[in-house]
Protein backbone atom coordinates (compact mmCIF):
# COMPACT_ATOMS: atom_id res chain seq x y z
CA UNK A 1 0.00 0.00 0.00
CA UNK A 2 2.24 3.03 -1.14
CA UNK A 3 0.17 5.36 1.52
CA UNK A 4 1.02 4.11 4.75
CA UNK A 5 -0.57 2.63 7.22
CA UNK A 6 -0.05 3.40 10.46
CA UNK A 7 1.89 0.42 11.88
CA UNK A 8 4.26 0.71 8.89
CA UNK A 9 4.64 4.33 9.57
CA UNK A 10 5.77 3.45 12.56
CA UNK A 11 8.28 1.12 10.53
CA UNK A 12 9.58 4.18 8.49
CA UNK A 13 10.64 6.04 11.29
CA UNK A 14 12.06 2.99 13.17
CA UNK A 15 14.05 2.36 10.15
CA UNK A 16 15.54 5.38 9.43
CA UNK A 17 16.71 6.13 12.71
CA UNK A 18 17.93 2.76 13.19
CA UNK A 19 19.65 2.82 9.57
CA UNK A 20 21.44 6.64 9.96
CA UNK A 21 19.15 8.21 7.43
CA UNK A 22 16.13 11.11 7.69
CA UNK A 23 12.71 11.50 5.04
CA UNK A 24 12.72 14.51 3.04
CA UNK A 25 9.30 15.66 3.82
CA UNK A 26 8.19 17.61 0.66
CA UNK A 27 5.68 20.81 1.08
CA UNK A 28 3.42 20.61 -1.55
CA UNK A 29 0.45 22.66 -2.40
CA UNK A 30 -1.38 21.22 -5.77
CA UNK A 31 -1.75 18.13 -7.99
CA UNK A 32 1.45 18.48 -9.91
CA UNK A 33 3.95 19.42 -6.69
CA UNK A 34 2.49 16.09 -5.26
CA UNK A 35 2.83 14.28 -8.57
CA UNK A 36 6.39 15.89 -8.31
CA UNK A 37 7.23 14.41 -4.95
CA UNK A 38 6.05 10.62 -5.99
CA UNK A 39 8.12 10.94 -9.11
CA UNK A 40 11.09 12.08 -7.19
CA UNK A 41 11.23 9.38 -4.11
CA UNK A 42 10.26 6.63 -6.86
CA UNK A 43 13.83 8.31 -9.38
CA UNK A 44 15.29 7.78 -5.36
CA UNK A 45 14.42 4.10 -4.53
CA UNK A 46 13.28 6.12 -1.29
CA UNK A 47 10.36 5.99 0.91
CA UNK A 48 9.11 9.89 1.69
CA UNK A 49 6.71 12.35 3.63
CA UNK A 50 4.48 14.38 1.56
CA UNK A 51 3.23 17.51 3.66
CA UNK A 52 0.74 20.30 3.36
CA UNK A 53 0.72 23.62 5.15
CA UNK A 54 -2.02 26.08 6.42
CA UNK A 55 -1.38 28.13 3.52
CA UNK A 56 -0.57 25.03 1.16
CA UNK A 57 -3.95 23.37 2.32
CA UNK A 58 -5.79 27.12 1.90
CA UNK A 59 -4.85 26.82 -1.61
CA UNK A 60 -5.30 23.53 -2.44
CA UNK A 61 -9.03 24.22 -1.87
CA UNK A 62 -9.29 27.28 -4.48
CA UNK A 63 -8.54 30.64 -3.89
CA UNK A 64 -12.21 31.72 -3.51
CA UNK A 65 -12.91 28.74 -1.16
CA UNK A 66 -10.19 29.28 1.05
CA UNK A 67 -10.95 25.78 3.32
CA UNK A 68 -7.71 24.74 4.66
CA UNK A 69 -10.06 21.14 6.14
CA UNK A 70 -11.29 21.28 2.32
CA UNK A 71 -8.06 21.38 0.79
CA UNK A 72 -6.63 18.43 2.73
CA UNK A 73 -8.89 16.22 2.63
CA UNK A 74 -8.80 16.64 -1.45
CA UNK A 75 -4.77 16.12 -1.35
CA UNK A 76 -5.04 12.90 0.92
CA UNK A 77 -7.79 11.23 -1.34
CA UNK A 78 -5.98 12.32 -4.72
CA UNK A 79 -2.97 10.78 -2.96
CA UNK A 80 -3.89 7.77 -2.39
CA UNK A 81 -5.43 7.59 -6.40
CA UNK A 82 -2.36 8.40 -7.76
CA UNK A 83 0.39 7.09 -5.26
CA UNK A 84 -0.74 3.65 -6.05
CA UNK A 85 1.03 3.75 -9.33
CA UNK A 86 4.59 4.14 -7.64
CA UNK A 87 6.59 1.48 -5.73
CA UNK A 88 7.55 3.44 -3.10
CA UNK A 89 5.49 3.96 0.33
CA UNK A 90 4.78 7.43 1.91
CA UNK A 91 3.24 9.39 4.82
CA UNK A 92 0.83 12.24 4.70
CA UNK A 93 1.45 15.27 7.38
CA UNK A 94 0.50 18.64 8.31
CA UNK A 95 2.73 20.89 8.95
CA UNK A 96 2.77 23.96 11.16
CA UNK A 97 -0.37 24.68 12.66
CA UNK A 98 -0.33 27.61 15.08
CA UNK A 99 -2.44 27.83 17.78
CA UNK A 100 -4.74 30.20 16.11
CA UNK A 101 -5.32 27.78 12.92
CA UNK A 102 -6.13 24.33 15.32
CA UNK A 103 -9.93 24.51 14.91
CA UNK A 104 -9.56 25.24 11.15
CA UNK A 105 -7.33 22.82 10.63
CA UNK A 106 -5.77 19.91 12.94
CA UNK A 107 -8.43 19.65 15.30
CA UNK A 108 -11.22 19.31 12.57
CA UNK A 109 -8.60 16.60 10.57
CA UNK A 110 -8.48 14.48 13.47
CA UNK A 111 -12.11 14.43 14.07
CA UNK A 112 -12.11 13.19 10.49
CA UNK A 113 -9.43 10.39 10.99
CA UNK A 114 -11.12 9.32 14.61
CA UNK A 115 -14.49 8.66 12.09
CA UNK A 116 -12.48 6.41 9.82
CA UNK A 117 -10.99 4.57 12.45
CA UNK A 118 -14.01 4.10 14.27
CA UNK A 119 -15.21 2.32 11.10
CA UNK A 120 -12.10 -0.10 10.68
CA UNK A 121 -10.18 2.26 8.10
CA UNK A 122 -7.03 4.12 8.42
CA UNK A 123 -6.75 7.91 9.75
CA UNK A 124 -6.74 10.05 7.09
CA UNK A 125 -3.09 11.72 7.72
CA UNK A 126 -0.51 9.70 9.39
CA UNK A 127 0.68 12.42 11.70
CA UNK A 128 -0.21 16.17 12.18
CA UNK A 129 2.28 18.90 13.46
CA UNK A 130 1.57 20.82 16.25
CA UNK A 131 3.48 24.36 16.85
CA UNK A 132 3.53 26.11 19.83
CA UNK A 133 6.18 27.99 19.18
CA UNK A 134 5.03 31.24 19.33
CA UNK A 135 3.34 30.55 23.05
CA UNK A 136 4.69 29.84 26.63
CA UNK A 137 6.40 26.45 26.93
CA UNK A 138 3.85 25.34 29.94
CA UNK A 139 0.79 26.62 27.48
CA UNK A 140 2.30 24.91 24.22
CA UNK A 141 3.11 21.71 26.32
CA UNK A 142 -0.62 21.31 27.60
CA UNK A 143 -2.06 21.73 24.29
CA UNK A 144 0.68 19.18 23.32
CA UNK A 145 -0.80 17.26 25.79
CA UNK A 146 -4.41 17.49 24.43
CA UNK A 147 -3.71 16.89 21.06
CA UNK A 148 -1.64 13.41 21.69
CA UNK A 149 -3.91 12.00 23.24
CA UNK A 150 -6.49 12.21 20.29
CA UNK A 151 -3.38 11.66 18.10
CA UNK A 152 -3.24 8.35 19.90
CA UNK A 153 -6.61 7.70 19.74
CA UNK A 154 -6.29 8.07 15.81
CA UNK A 155 -3.48 6.17 15.51
CA UNK A 156 -1.43 9.10 14.08
CA UNK A 157 1.69 10.75 15.17
CA UNK A 158 2.08 13.73 16.65
CA UNK A 159 5.06 16.72 15.75
CA UNK A 160 5.12 19.68 18.69
CA UNK A 161 8.08 22.13 18.44
CA UNK A 162 9.92 23.32 20.96
CA UNK A 163 11.89 26.43 20.37
CA UNK A 164 11.59 28.77 17.30
CA UNK A 165 12.25 28.41 13.71
CA UNK A 166 13.55 31.59 12.31
CA UNK A 167 12.42 33.46 9.28
CA UNK A 168 8.78 33.22 7.83
CA UNK A 169 6.38 30.40 6.59
CA UNK A 170 3.03 31.19 6.10
CA UNK A 171 3.03 34.44 7.60
CA UNK A 172 4.12 32.96 10.71
CA UNK A 173 7.51 34.78 11.46
CA UNK A 174 10.14 33.39 14.00
CA UNK A 175 12.33 36.23 15.55
CA UNK A 176 16.31 35.39 14.95
CA UNK A 177 17.05 35.40 18.63
CA UNK A 178 18.44 33.12 21.50
CA UNK A 179 15.27 30.74 21.22
CA UNK A 180 16.22 29.28 18.18
CA UNK A 181 18.10 26.68 19.84
CA UNK A 182 16.33 24.53 22.52
CA UNK A 183 17.33 23.84 25.41
CA UNK A 184 17.82 20.62 27.22
CA UNK A 185 15.20 22.06 30.18
CA UNK A 186 12.67 22.24 27.27
CA UNK A 187 13.35 18.65 26.24
CA UNK A 188 13.37 17.45 29.70
CA UNK A 189 9.70 19.71 30.54
CA UNK A 190 8.69 17.46 27.10
CA UNK A 191 9.39 14.28 27.97
CA UNK A 192 8.12 14.85 31.59
CA UNK A 193 4.22 16.09 30.15
CA UNK A 194 4.26 14.29 27.30
CA UNK A 195 6.45 10.85 28.23
CA UNK A 196 8.39 8.87 25.61
CA UNK A 197 6.03 7.14 23.56
CA UNK A 198 3.63 5.38 26.31
CA UNK A 199 1.25 7.88 25.77
CA UNK A 200 0.98 8.35 22.16
CA UNK A 201 3.97 8.48 19.60
CA UNK A 202 5.01 12.15 18.54
CA UNK A 203 8.12 14.00 16.60
CA UNK A 204 9.77 16.35 18.43
CA UNK A 205 10.95 20.00 16.39
CA UNK A 206 13.79 20.93 18.23
CA UNK A 207 15.74 24.15 17.15
CA UNK A 208 19.31 24.24 16.86
CA UNK A 209 19.43 27.72 14.89
CA UNK A 210 17.25 26.90 12.31
CA UNK A 211 15.17 29.70 9.83
CA UNK A 212 12.35 28.70 7.07
CA UNK A 213 14.26 30.36 3.94
CA UNK A 214 17.50 30.39 1.77
CA UNK A 215 20.50 33.13 3.28
CA UNK A 216 23.39 33.97 2.04
CA UNK A 217 26.20 31.71 3.46
CA UNK A 218 27.22 32.74 7.02
CA UNK A 219 23.86 34.32 8.18
CA UNK A 220 22.10 31.01 9.93
CA UNK A 221 24.17 29.65 12.35
CA UNK A 222 23.11 26.20 13.15
CA UNK A 223 24.90 24.00 16.11
CA UNK A 224 23.59 20.56 15.55
CA UNK A 225 25.38 19.46 18.95
CA UNK A 226 22.18 21.23 20.51
CA UNK A 227 20.76 17.82 19.40
CA UNK A 228 23.27 15.52 20.95
CA UNK A 229 22.92 17.65 24.12
CA UNK A 230 19.03 16.94 24.60
CA UNK A 231 19.65 13.45 23.52
CA UNK A 232 21.97 13.05 26.24
CA UNK A 233 20.17 14.72 28.98
CA UNK A 234 16.54 13.09 28.42
CA UNK A 235 18.72 9.75 27.94
CA UNK A 236 20.21 9.93 31.01
CA UNK A 237 17.12 10.84 33.17
CA UNK A 238 15.15 7.84 31.51
CA UNK A 239 17.56 5.65 30.67
CA UNK A 240 16.85 5.31 26.84
CA UNK A 241 19.30 5.92 24.33
CA UNK A 242 17.95 9.08 21.98
CA UNK A 243 14.74 9.19 22.88
CA UNK A 244 13.29 11.44 21.21
CA UNK A 245 12.63 11.01 16.95
CA UNK A 246 13.77 14.50 15.71
CA UNK A 247 12.86 16.74 12.73
CA UNK A 248 14.50 19.23 11.16
CA UNK A 249 12.97 22.47 9.88
CA UNK A 250 14.48 24.72 7.72
CA UNK A 251 16.47 22.79 6.02
CA UNK A 252 16.68 24.11 2.50
CA UNK A 253 20.06 25.57 1.81
CA UNK A 254 21.60 24.08 4.53
CA UNK A 255 25.40 22.08 4.44
CA UNK A 256 25.89 18.55 4.28
CA UNK A 257 28.23 18.33 6.92
CA UNK A 258 25.34 19.61 9.21
CA UNK A 259 22.46 17.70 7.74
CA UNK A 260 24.57 14.21 8.54
CA UNK A 261 25.91 15.64 11.74
CA UNK A 262 21.76 16.75 12.39
CA UNK A 263 20.88 13.11 11.22
CA UNK A 264 23.40 11.65 13.83
CA UNK A 265 21.98 12.62 16.63
CA UNK A 266 18.22 11.01 16.04
CA UNK A 267 16.62 13.66 13.21
CA UNK A 268 14.25 11.03 10.94
CA UNK A 269 12.27 13.79 8.79
CA UNK A 270 13.80 16.64 7.12
CA UNK A 271 11.21 19.46 5.44
CA UNK A 272 12.28 20.69 2.45
CA UNK A 273 10.01 23.39 0.93
CA UNK A 274 11.91 26.37 -0.40
CA UNK A 275 14.63 24.17 -2.42
CA UNK A 276 11.61 22.76 -4.19
CA UNK A 277 9.76 25.94 -5.15
CA UNK A 278 12.75 27.20 -6.27
CA UNK A 279 13.56 23.90 -8.64
CA UNK A 280 9.67 23.69 -9.90
CA UNK A 281 9.45 27.28 -10.68
CA UNK A 282 12.88 27.70 -12.43
CA UNK A 283 12.30 26.11 -15.79
CA UNK A 284 8.60 27.84 -15.94
CA UNK A 285 10.74 30.94 -15.89
CA UNK A 286 13.01 29.89 -18.59
CA UNK A 287 10.31 28.02 -20.69
CA UNK A 288 8.42 31.80 -20.86
CA UNK A 289 11.81 34.07 -21.30
CA UNK A 290 12.52 31.70 -24.55
CA UNK A 291 9.22 31.47 -25.57
CA UNK A 292 7.57 35.23 -24.64
CA UNK A 293 6.09 35.22 -28.47
CA UNK A 294 4.34 32.07 -28.11
CA UNK A 295 3.13 32.48 -24.73
CA UNK A 296 1.92 36.31 -25.01
CA UNK A 297 0.23 37.50 -28.20
CA UNK A 298 2.49 40.05 -29.01
CA UNK A 299 1.65 42.61 -31.45
CA UNK A 300 -1.69 41.65 -32.32
CA UNK A 301 -0.26 38.25 -33.21
CA UNK A 302 -1.86 34.68 -32.23
CA UNK A 303 1.23 33.70 -29.89
CA UNK A 304 1.65 29.76 -30.22
CA UNK A 305 -1.35 27.69 -28.08
CA UNK A 306 1.66 25.17 -27.60
CA UNK A 307 3.71 27.34 -25.97
CA UNK A 308 0.90 28.77 -23.41
CA UNK A 309 -0.58 25.09 -22.65
CA UNK A 310 0.40 24.58 -18.75
CA UNK A 311 1.51 21.18 -19.66
CA UNK A 312 4.38 22.33 -22.47
CA UNK A 313 6.18 23.91 -19.00
CA UNK A 314 4.62 21.81 -16.39
CA UNK A 315 6.12 19.04 -17.56
CA UNK A 316 9.66 20.86 -16.90
CA UNK A 317 8.67 21.88 -13.72
CA UNK A 318 7.73 18.65 -12.46
CA UNK A 319 11.05 17.11 -13.79
CA UNK A 320 13.21 19.48 -11.83
CA UNK A 321 11.50 19.06 -8.91
CA UNK A 322 11.72 15.49 -8.77
CA UNK A 323 15.16 15.55 -9.30
CA UNK A 324 15.72 18.49 -6.34
CA UNK A 325 13.74 15.33 -4.47
CA UNK A 326 16.42 12.68 -5.30
CA UNK A 327 19.18 14.96 -4.72
CA UNK A 328 17.38 15.37 -0.98
CA UNK A 329 16.73 11.82 -0.49
CA UNK A 330 20.61 11.04 -1.14
CA UNK A 331 21.72 13.62 1.00
CA UNK A 332 19.86 12.21 3.91
CA UNK A 333 20.81 8.85 2.84
CA UNK A 334 17.18 7.59 2.52
CA UNK A 335 18.09 6.91 -1.04
CA UNK A 336 17.63 3.08 -1.88
CA UNK A 337 16.28 2.84 1.11
CA UNK A 338 12.40 1.85 0.45
CA UNK A 339 10.40 -0.96 1.98
CA UNK A 340 8.52 -2.05 -1.07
Amino acid sequence: MPIATPEVYAEMLDRAKAGGFAYPAINVTSSQTLNAALRGFAEAESDGIIQVSTGGADFLSGTTVKNMVTGSVALAEYARVVAANYPVTVALHTDHCPKDKLDGFVRPLLDISLERVARGEDPLFQSHMWDGSAVPLDENLEIAKELLEKTARARIVLEVEIGVVGGEEDGVVGEMNDKLYTTTDDALATAEALGLGERGRFMLAATFGNVHGVYKPGHVKLRPSVLKDIQEAVGAKYGKDAPFDLVFHGGSGSLLEEIHEAISYGVVKMNIDTDTQYAFTRPIAEHMFKNYDGVLKVDGDVGNKKAYDPRSYGKSAETAMAARIVEAAQHLKSAGTKLS
